[in-house]
């Protein structure tokens, strides 16, 4: 019996140092906790203000426990039956207590929790002495299962990649021509849903340049794990220079082909010298079942996709 016990303790102790072994290599990046911009320092700020909280309740809990199994426990010297008294039946004290104290945990918890929730519902704040920016608006829509990026301010579109000015807002207005999805960009913040027939608002903001990791993180189906794309943070010159070139240079996207790239399937990085907003605005009620109508058949067959090899470089 004890060899069986012995066994069982140390089988519960795998999954932790799975944990502990993971965590030393350089496959595993905690994104989420490496944050390059406001959003997503409020956010780790706030994650980071709760684990500590609730470590705080953790170790009370385990030192009350401890004490009093060892004050109480049956084999201690000088303890006598008449010690021992569980009924505590109309203690107000303790009923008090243990109803106190949850709502005390409950409010220290949605304060700074709901606080953030509205401040993260506006742009970023400059920090002191910058100068206020307007927010960058990039619609961004999703179908199954790619990424189509929308600059109206730019005139241009980019698929499945996006560039982004640091220190200045970016407006992301989100709207699925399908299923629903969800943008995450961890490096910069949380996520929010893609509907169609409706647009969400999300306000991220990167502070230092560099290429960060998007995709979907709401399950949509078989292209989920690949509906990923890059994003590059760089100074107002280059963010310029950048999306002068994409409309002087890349093609016009028609509304035959952006029919085309609305089927069920994958697709490779592209870029446009127009949005789509010109034909189609899926975050309108009429216009919510534009994909299904066009393509209802393929989505009753199971679709066979293919592997993109990833590209470094874009435009």
């Amino acid at each position: 019996m004890k060899a069986k016990h012995l066994r069982n303790r140390w089988l519960g102790l795998l999954p932790l140092g799975l944990i502990l072994f993971l965590s030393g290599c350089g496959q595993l990046e905690m994104t989420v906790l490496d944050p390059k911009g406001p959003v997503a320092q409020s956010q780790y700020d706030l994650i980071v203000y709760s684990l500590w909280f609730m470590l705080g309740i953790i170790v009370v809990v385990f030192a009350l426990f401890a004490y009093m199994l060892i004050k109480y426990r049956e084999n201690r010297p000088g303890r006598k039956e008449s010690d021992y008294d569980p009924n505590l039946h109309g203690n107000t004290t303790i009923e008090v207590i243990w109803t106190i104290i949850p709502i005390i945990i409950v409010v220290l918890l949605s304060i700074p929790t709901v606080t953030t929730l509205f401040d993260l519902e506006e742009p970023p704040e400059p920090a002191a002495g910058e100068e206020v920016k307007e927010p960058l608006v990039v619609y961004a829509t999703t179908a199954d299962w790619k990424w189509f990026f929308s600059y109206p301010e730019q005139d241009i579109e980019t698929v499945n990649y996006l560039h982004i000015p640091t220190d200045r807002p970016i407006e992301f207005r989100l709207s699925s021509a399908d299923s629903m999805s969800a943008l995450w960009i961890p490096a910069l913040g949380g996520q929010k849903y893609n509907m169609a027939g409706m647009m969400t608002t999300l306000y991220l903001q990167a502070d230092e340049e560099g290429v960060y990791d998007g995709r979907n993180s709401n399950f949509n189906g078989e292209g989920f794990a690949a509906q990923t794309f890059k994003v590059y943070a760089e100074s107002d010159e280059e963010f310029n220079t950048w999306a002068e070139e994409i409309k002087n240079e890349a093609p016009e996207l028609t509304a035959e082909r952006y029919d085309e790239l609305l089927a069920p399937g994958m697709t490779d990085v592209q870029s446009y010298s127009n949005t789509h907003l010109d034909y189609v605005k899926h975050h309108t009620k009429e216009e919510m079942g534009y994909v299904v109508e066009k393509y209802r058949e393929q989505f009753k067959e199971k679709l066979h996709l293919y592997e993109i090899e990833k590209q470094e470089s874009f435009q």
